[in-house]
């Protein structure tokens, strides 16, 4: 019986280790001078949307991506949504892919506007 009540216990005891270890926040690694941290700051406020496409297990993904100029100086991306997906074997792929990217750049215009009011 002693032995069952010590095992609990120690089991409580190595949970409360566990909860404990996950809530303590972790450092966000190096931080960010102040100066680039204001770039930073613009950078992502300045972020527009765009349409792109790629392809996945032969399956081509009309894309909406939220991007911002990086600290290297090429495109961030912040967010990205899938929009459309078309099987690579479609036979109205090529349609069908013209009218999604169509789709998309109306969508990323629309986002763009909605952001610049806010």
């Amino acid at each position: 019986m002693v032995g069952v009540l010590a095992a609990v216990l120690l089991l409580l005891l190595l949970t409360g280790i566990v909860v404990w270890a996950v809530s303590v926040p972790q450092p966000a690694g190096r931080a960010l001078p102040a100066r680039e941290r204001v770039w930073r700051e613009r950078a992502v406020a300045a972020a527009r949307w765009s349409a792109a496409h790629d392809e996945v297990d032969g399956v081509t993904r009309v894309l909406l991506r939220r991007s911002c100029p990086g600290p290297d100086g090429h495109p961030e991306v912040l967010e990205e949504r899938v929009f459309d997906e078309i099987p690579a074997d479609d036979p109205l792929w090529e349609a069908r892919f013209t009218e999604a990217m169509a789709g998309a750049r109306f969508r990323c215009s629309y986002l763009n506007n909605e952001e610049g009011q806010a």
